[in-house]
């Protein structure tokens, strides 16, 4: 038996195959275990989950988080821009803004309001009703258009590539699987794979790195190492794609990543993601009846430590196997014709059979965990944002009877938005830009609304609105101008050229300048936020204390490590 043939192999299916049946029934005896134990199934649980370990919570936020589209857009990045794209993946420092400043402010609204909230929630309670509620169409049409079709149709390139499945046949199956197994497993069947998935996962990528680093280097990983970042200077017309900053403008990646910028642009899609998002926040909300909030804030937080140790790995994982991969394939080992392929052909060409299989369950783990994350959330804000508030009184099993049929309804949009997918050529770039459009609303609204009691409700509305609305007419030029690449005739397009030619990143900035300076203006003109909308966002002295008693030296240490580590990534990569 040749044990290093590309192709899969007898053995390598027989252990996917099993490998995927033990996760099954590890997922549905966990789930049948909480059942018991709690008495029945309720929507919070459902939707939430309780209060999970730490490092279940690390885990399961790290896991939310890859998705197809790092298995094939990252890798595929990394074999076309190398570290460029790394801004938004060096992000386990963000995650920590999440745990130490977000979580206090979430718990106390939770505590106000008596119940686990939603990020829509949070805007109905600071700003005003409507506010909320276009909070939820946002990101309701946001999840459908972005994430889910996004997810699948990366997910069927991955198929396609490493297993040699028709692409519709991986796509669809990717989303129909991920469907029922979120249907009938809810947040704990979320948490229980993410569980299962992410030291497989981890493992596997990393077998990845050192054997193709070995097959690169002629049977050294160090030789390997520097002829990747020999390969990645030389790359660019000698630009190079081995360091983070491009600052010469002769460079090709100057125009679409320049300079500092492309760090700010990707902080602020960033702090939008890990601190405001609902597809992330919702893993630290759950907790279990009766805990004191400085348990609940601690576990929230060493949560997010666990996250942002594991945030520091996706580049070694996926962004650098690119490099790799296209090192390799310019060594001669073998031909890489399309980017999206990168991590599939490294797959293929340097594990050997049977590991094959193992890794790939790893693989196939993430990429039901990630599109289920998002059915999840999904479900969670049309249920407690829409359904409940108009059919209050309803038992719990209708409650979770409607959260499913919500899931079904967004895997049926998310299959109908699919071939509109499949017509676009920069997918990755098409999604960061889509966040960039999305982010400066949701950070400007978020942060004043929790850090300023001055901040009016009317404020926050037309902040969010306003900035949705921008954000979308950007988004129109871009399609029509080709994201102002193309040549437009005519008074209007040359009176209009600095708002569809501007680069992206410096776009977003300033949106997110604007829409701050919206917000302080029209709150000097509109009614100020009511007492209790103030007493929401200040700590009392109990509170605080509460605050101080849930971390400790080791909280500090941790964090301060994650941020070293992400510094010295920057550090080597500058």
């Amino acid at each position: 038996m040749d044990w290093n043939r590309p192709e899969f192999i007898w053995l390598d299916w027989l252990i996917l195959g099993v490998g995927i049946l033990g996760v099954v029934w590890a997922v549905w005896r966990a789930i049948v275990k909480d059942k018991k134990a709690s008495q029945g199934e309720s929507s919070s649980d459902y939707l939430f989950g309780k209060g999970e370990p730490w490092y279940v919570i690390g885990m399961a936020i790290f896991a939310a988080n890859i998705g197809s589209e790092h298995l094939v857009g990252l890798a595929g990045t990394g074999a076309k821009d190398g570290v460029g794209m790394a801004h938004w993946e060096m992000q386990g420092w963000m995650i920590l803004i999440l745990g130490w400043l977000f979580v206090p402010f979430y718990q106390l609204l939770i505590n106000k309001m008596g119940k686990i909230i939603t990020m829509p929630d949070f805007l109905k309670f600071r700003y005003t009703q409507r506010t909320g509620s276009w909070l939820s169409i946002i990101t309701l049409v946001a999840y459908i258009l972005t994430k889910v079709s996004v997810t699948a149709f990366t997910g069927g390139i991955f198929f396609e590539y490493l297993l040699g499945l028709n692409f519709w046949v991986g796509a669809i199956g990717l989303i129909a699987v991920t469907a029922i197994f979120t249907v009938f497993g809810g947040m704990k069947g979320v948490m229980t794979l993410s569980t299962i998935q992410t030291p497989i996962l981890i493992i596997g990528s990393f077998l990845v790195l050192f054997l193709g680093l070995n097959l690169l280097g002629d049977g050294s990983i160090a030789a390997g190492w520097d002829a990747m970042m020999a390969n990645a200077a030389s790359m660019h017309d000698g630009h190079g794609i081995n360091h983070m900053f491009h600052w010469d403008e002769s460079d090709p990646m100057y125009h679409e990543y320049p300079g500092f910028v492309v760090f700010i642009g990707a902080s602020i899609i960033g702090f939008w993601y890990w601190c405001t998002d609902q597809h992330i926040v919702q893993r630290v909300l759950g907790q279990t009846k009766g805990e004191k909030n400085e348990v609940i804030m601690a576990r929230a937080r060493r949560g997010t430590i666990a996250a942002g140790f594991f945030k520091v790995l996706p580049c070694f994982m996926f962004l650098i196997p690119g490099m790799i991969c296209v090192a390799l394939s310019q060594k001669g080992t073998f031909n890489m014709e399309n980017t999206d392929a990168a991590y599939a052909l490294m797959v293929q060409n340097v594990l050997p059979a049977g590991v094959k299989g193992i890794v790939t369950i790893g693989f196939v783990c993430a990429l039901v965990a990630s599109l289920a994350a998002f059915f999840n959330s999904c479900a969670t804000l049309f249920t407690e944002d829409f359904y409940k508030p108009l059919k209050q009184g309803k038992s719990e099993a209708h409650y979770v009877f409607v959260g499913r049929v919500a899931t079904v309804v967004v895997v049926l949009l998310g299959l109908a938005w699919m071939p509109v997918m499949m017509s676009m050529d920069t997918l990755y770039t098409y999604l960061q830009g889509i966040q960039s459009l999305l982010a400066p609303a949701m950070v400007a609204v978020f942060t004043l609304g929790i850090f300023s009691k001055k901040i009016t409700p009317k404020a926050g509305e037309w902040g969010l609105i306003g900035g949705f609305v921008i954000g979308m007419l950007r988004l129109i030029t871009n399609v029509i101008t080709e994201s102002g690449n193309a040549t437009m005739d005519g008074a209007f397009w040359d009176a209009t050229a600095w708002f569809w030619q501007t680069n992206w990143l410096v776009f977003e900035i300033w949106l997110l300048v604007f829409i701050i300076a919206l917000m302080v203006v029209v709150s000097f003109f509109t009614p100020a936020p009511s007492k209790e909308q103030v007493d929401a966002i200040t700590f009392t002295s109990d509170f605080r204390a509460s605050i101080r008693n849930s971390w400790g030296v080791w909280d500090i240490v941790g964090s301060l490590v994650v941020i070293g580590l992400c510094g010295a990534f920057y550090w080597y990569f500058f």
